[in-house]
């Protein structure tokens, strides 16, 4: 099926490349921004963030090396991350009732707190924050899928552990966790973020990734929690005290996400009269009383 998907965008191959660049030590910020430049459409996202109200303080830039620069280094990745995920995830999914906004939401809300465990449990936090963050491109897989072959399906979100799990094995034969790993693999994304993307409801069926499935796992219901989505029971308490997660600590780490999250509607607007002007739009400038959360193209801790 993910093969067949043509229509979907590509740009989620750079990012697997981009981890490799920033970890090899011989590496410049020119060659980042080469690789940057190979897409136009990621290109001129990283330019817009460049001059988002935070980085630019009243000065634009006018490339991407001004627009790499100003970010730095250290930040460059999951500025990409974004921009890559803003490619994906911002569309509407009829197959599961969800309006374009509201993926790129969860999206953003489960990365977030996959990053923060991350951090609590010594992992990678790129990896986890990606991982979380592209938690749900099996959804967008399916619902491309049944709008090409005109297929009337519709899955309907139950509550976690497995939400649409059985009702997509039901009609497909596998469930959306799977078609994201798969998707992911085709984007060459490495085993260690394809594996717990396929694992995110059963973390426990992956012996090597076990942490980082666990994590994406309880992220997700942080992500609950931080959206407003109906009430969920919490992760079982053995794998919470499998990761060293106390109720207590839970319970700030979803204030800690909601906050963050919260916070990126200020940050990343500008005011134009009665109106905001969108600072990151995903296309044509936007001018809207109220920006989606899905123009948010940048996180802060």
């Amino acid at each position: 099926m993910v093969r067949q998907l043509t229509e979907l965008p590509s740009a989620p191959r750079v990012l697997p490349r981009l981890k490799r660049l920033l970890n090899d030590g011989n590496s410049s910020i020119r060659d980042v921004v080469e690789m940057i430049r190979l897409d136009p459409g990621i290109a001129a996202r990283v330019l817009r963030m460049g001059n988002s109200v935070y980085y630019s303080q009243g000065l634009r830039c006018y490339t991407v090396d001004e627009a790499v620069n100003r970010v730095g280094f250290d930040h460059v990745y999951e500025l990409v991350a974004h921009a890559v995920a803003s490619q994906v995830l911002v569309r509407p999914l009829e197959v599961y009732g969800m309006e374009p906004d509201d993926l790129w939401r969860q999206s953003v809300a489960c990365g977030l707190a996959a990053e923060t465990i991350a951090r609590q449990l010594s992992l990678d936090v790129d990896v986890a924050y990606t991982v979380g963050l592209l938690y749900g491109v099996g959804l967008v897989a399916i619902d491309a899928w049944a709008f090409r072959q005109k297929l009337p399906w519709s899955f309907s979100r139950g509550p976690l552990p497995l939400e649409t799990c059985q009702a997509e094995r039901q009609v497909l034969g596998f469930h959306n966790a799977e078609a994201g790993a798969a998707l992911l693999r085709l984007w060459e994304f490495p085993p260690v973020m394809t594996e717990p993307v396929r694992w995110q409801y059963l973390p426990r069926g992956t012996a090597a990734y076990l942490k980082l499935a666990a994590t994406v796992h309880v992220a997700k219901w942080v992500r609950t929690e931080v959206c407003g989505l109906p009430g969920t029971p919490r992760p079982e308490s053995t794998l919470l005290r499998s990761m060293n997660l106390t109720a207590t600590a839970l319970d700030r780490l979803v204030a800690d996400v909601r906050a963050r999250f919260d916070n990126l509607s200020s940050l990343l607007e500008t005011e134009s009269g009665d109106h905001q002007e969108l600072a990151f739009p995903n296309g044509p400038r936007v001018i809207a009383a109220r920006p989606p959360t899905s123009q948010l193209l940048q996180r802060f801790a």
